[in-house]
Formats: structure tokens, C-alpha cells, sequence
């Protein structure tokens, strides 16, 4: 046997004794590029229960994912301009938080009026990064399709993608701290539903946070009466927990987060949450829609509601919110909303009622305010385009795909107005951004390929601008 060859095997013997380290830690791959099962090892460093993943995720992706690929967020080739990605790298770790003795209003009766319980939610944090030795901005994501256990009829069924951000990766402080930006999914959803979206605001420079929200998730949908209570309460929760994060001197997220400059993102029954976060308090008839009162310390007009609003929240994006159609607000309570808003919805809209949307930004009459609407478009404006799964189940996909666009398009033209709003609000940069703001109302009507005529919607392709409304109402 030659030397290389008896050396070949004493490393192979050496390392199955145990006596050589692995380069990385050893861990039987469960599903490429996602995490662990379970908790990963260990609490996080607020020390209050708050469980979170190690630095050892598999953390490159799939591996016949390739960054050439085109993977949900990737520009169009007609995308508009501000929907390219920004200069950061983006990282992205996974999050358990608990929020201690809540109202377990699923489990309410006469009986027991003031059941509590521990709420556990899952977050997932994208935030600019550093990229090191093996790392790669690439990752897998895990849903299910489906709309809760034990519906005969949307059975939950397991699916990955493939995402660009570097899972665990170190984070980048050198622009931090970084406005926060926090996603309230829909009713059912999740915090993967809107990768597209997270992903490229982190790498424009912010910490973005989106909420599994317990039992509203496609995997745990439950009472609706849970999502009524609880959508605020995550919100602001969650807010208060990635200051503190930031605030202490340990952990990835230590300095890297100025809550100052926070910004709510709700997409349906997420945009419901995110108004109340925003200033609009819940009337009397969607107070008695949860029982036991207990909706009423998010009701306008009272001391409770005042003491829950946090004044971090500068800015509101609600893509569809669900409620204008259902008497969840009065108009005082809409005038309660004083910082700048984005309201997106489809004219189409089925499930909130564009009527309804377009109601709730009018009354909105202290907010410096945009209204982005879709010819054509219905409820489904938001999420990620359907996964390959969903294509086998008509009802999955209809959850996701817009009949008239492609999702794709839409996910670049929602990348590209929200950027230019927070460029505007959250950065301040008026300079470069509100020229992208300032468009002739229909974009139908504007120059399709002459950029010099002051009616071309500024950073859309020639003949791309087709289909859209922008209307900007300033606070009265």
C-alpha cells in the first residue's frame, strides 16, 4: 500500500474514533438549508425563556439550489427599478419568543372568564449581514399549505423554497442601528408567506421581523375570535422584544435596532392589526365580536387603548386590510392614524372589498397617505407566488395566485413603492425617493416610453406601467 494511501486510511479510522474534530459541527441533515427540528439547543440572551436557533443551522440551502436560479424576490426583467435588491447581504435566524399570561380566549367560558396562558410565537429576523468562509446567501424556508388541523377538506401538506439570505450569518453593524420593520401575516398565513418582501428590505438596510401568529398560521388556524384578540398584541409585543434584544449587549441582534423608526406591515387580517397599531382603535361592534370584553383595552376612545400604543411606530404599509366592510373602525377612530401610510389592494378585492380599503385610507384624514391599487387584482396581492405544490391543489393555489397577474409582478411592484415610502418616511431620503412617489394618479395615463414627460411613472420600464393607481392624499 503506498504512503498516500495508509494515510488516507489512518484519517479515516482517526475520524471515525472520534479523535479528529469535524470542521463543523456534525449533525444528521434533517432538510437541507433549514434548521434543526426542535429548539436547537439552547435559551436566548434575554434569559426569560425566549428559546432560539445556535449558530448551527445547515444554513446554505438545498443543494441543487444554485444563486443563478430564479427564486421568489428576484427582479423581473420589467421590474421596476426600486425592486432590485439593495447593497447589503442578508442573514436570517429563527426566533421563539413567549409572551407570559395572556388571555387564552380560545379557551373562554362562563365559567372561566379569565383563562391565561403562555403565548409562544415564532419569529423569522432578516437583517444585513456579513458573509464568512462557506457561508452562502442561500437558505430553505418550510411551510405547510393547508388551513389548520383537521380540515378533511385543505389537509396540511409540507413544503420548502429555496430563499437568498445567509442562515445564521453574522450580522453587519456598520450601518446599524437599523429602522425595524415588523410583517403581520393574513388569516390563515405565515411568517415565510412574504419572503420576497423581507428579504429585500433587509437588504436595503433594515431589521425585519415577521410573526407566526400563534393559531393563525396555515399549520395551527383556529378561532377567529384568537386573531381578533391577539393581532395588536403580537405586534407590539414584538416590537417592545426586538428593542430590548437590541438594547442588551449580547446577542446578534445588539445594536443592530433602532425601534424608533418602526415601521408595521399587515397583509388582511395583519393590515386589521396593523391599523389598530398604527392609532385606529377598535369600535364597539368588533369589541363585542370576541367575548368576554376582553377586545375592549384595544377599543377607541379608551385609557387602555391609549396606555397600548406604542409612538415607535412611524410608519404603516396594509396590504388588503381586512374590517372597513364590517364596521370594525368609525371614522374618528381612522382620524386617529397620524403617521404616513401605504394602503395596496386589488380593485378586485373579494375578501376586504377594494370599497372598503379605499374607505378606510379616505377617513384616514391625519395621515400622509398613498393608495396603490391593482386593475384586476383581488385579495391575493401580497404573498409569495404559489409554490409548485399548491399547482396540485386548486384550493392552495388560489390562496396564493392572482388570476389576472403574475405574482412575480406584483411582488416587484410591492418591492419597488415600499421601499420608495420608507426611503421617504423611515430614512428620510426626500430627495431620492419621493420623485418615485409623485406620479399622475392612473398610471394608464401616462407617457408609456418618453422618461422626460413629467406624466412617465419614474422607474418603470417603457410600456410597463400599465394597470396601476397611485393616489396621495395629504394629512388635512
Amino acid at each position: 500500500m503506498s504512503s498516500k494511501n495508509k494515510f488516507s486510511v489512518l484519517i479515516v479510522l482517526l475520524a471515525v474514533s472520534g479523535l479528529i474534530l469535524p470542521l463543523a459541527p456534525a449533525h444528521a441533515v434533517h432538510q437541507c438549508g433549514a434548521q434543526h427540528s426542535g429548539y436547537g439547543g439552547g435559551y436566548d440572551d434575554d434569559d426569560d425563556d425566549d428559546r432560539y436557533y445556535h449558530h448551527h443551522y445547515h444554513r446554505n440551502g438545498c443543494s441543487e439550489v444554485k444563486a443563478s436560479d430564479f427564486l421568489d424576490g428576484d427582479a423581473r426583467i420589467d421590474a421596476p427599478e426600486l425592486a432590485q435588491r439593495g447593497d447589503y447581504t442578508v442573514g436570517v435566524r429563527t426566533l421563539r419568543v413567549v409572551n407570559r399570561n395572556q388571555i387564552d380566549i380560545l379557551n373562554w367560558s362562563v365559567e372561566n372568564p379569565n383563562p391565561v396562558y403562555n403565548r409562544r410565537l415564532k419569529l423569522e429576523v432578516w437583517y444585513p449581514a456579513r458573509l464568512y468562509y462557506r457561508d452562502r446567501e442561500l437558505t430553505t424556508y418550510k411551510d405547510v399549505l393547508g388551513s389548520g388541523a383537521g380540515d378533511p377538506d385543505r389537509p396540511l401538506r409540507p413544503f420548502e423554497f429555496a430563499g437568498r439570505a445567509a442562515r445564521g450569518a453574522m450580522p453587519n453593524l456598520d450601518g446599524g442601528p437599523y429602522p425595524l420593520v415588523i410583517v403581520s401575516h393574513g388569516y390563515p398565513g405565515s411568517r415565510v408567506l412574504m419572503t420576497y418582501l423581507t428579504e429585500n428590505l433587509a437588504s436595503k438596510g433594515y431589521v425585519v421581523v415577521a410573526i407566526d401568529h400563534t393559531e393563525s398560521t396555515h399549520a395551527d388556524k383556529a378561532g377567529f375570535s384568537s386573531t381578533l384578540l391577539n393581532r395588536t398584541l403580537d405586534i407590539n409585543f414584538v416590537l417592545r422584544k426586538m428593542a430590548r434584544k437590541s438594547n442588551r449587549g449580547r446577542g446578534f441582534l445588539s445594536g443592530m435596532v433602532d425601534a424608533d423608526r418602526t415601521t408595521v406591515v399587515g397583509y388582511s387580517m395583519g393590515g386589521y392589526g396593523a391599523l389598530n397599531a398604527a392609532g385606529a382603535g377598535y369600535s364597539p361592534i368588533v369589541v363585542n365580536f370576541v367575548p368576554g370584553g376582553h377586545l375592549a383595552r384595544l377599543q377607541e376612545g379608551t385609557a387602555a387603548y391609549a396606555e397600548e400604543l406604542d409612538l415607535r411606530i412611524r410608519a404603516m404599509v396594509a396590504f388588503a386590510p381586512w374590517g372597513g366592510a364590517f364596521g370594525v373602525w368609525t371614522p374618528t377612530a381612522l382620524a386617529g392614524i397620524d403617521i404616513p401610510s401605504l394602503f395596496i389592494v386589488g380593485k378586485q378585492d373579494q375578501t376586504s372589498g377594494y370599497a372598503a380599503v379605499r374607505g378606510l385610507f379616505n377617513a384616514a384624514v391625519n395621515s400622509d397617505r398613498y393608495l396603490l391599487a391593482y386593475e384586476s387584482a383581488i385579495h391575493e396581492i401580497a404573498p409569495n407566488p404559489a409554490p409548485p405544490l399548491a399547482e396540485q391543489h386548486y384550493r392552495e393555489y388560489i390562496h396564493y395566485q392572482e388570476p389576472a397577474w403574475d405574482n412575480r409582478r406584483l411582488n416587484n411592484i410591492n418591492q419597488h413603492f415600499i421601499t420608495a415610502f420608507l426611503g421617504v418616511h423611515i430614512q428620510g431620503d426626500f430627495a431620492r425617493y419621493q420623485p418615485y412617489l409623485d406620479l399622475v394618479q392612473f398610471s394608464n395615463d401616462s407617457n408609456r416610453t418618453d422618461e422626460s414627460d413629467p406624466s412617465y411613472w419614474k422607474g418603470f420600464p417603457n410600456y410597463s406601467a400599465i394597470g396601476m393607481e397611485l393616489e396621495h392624499l395629504l394629512p388635512q
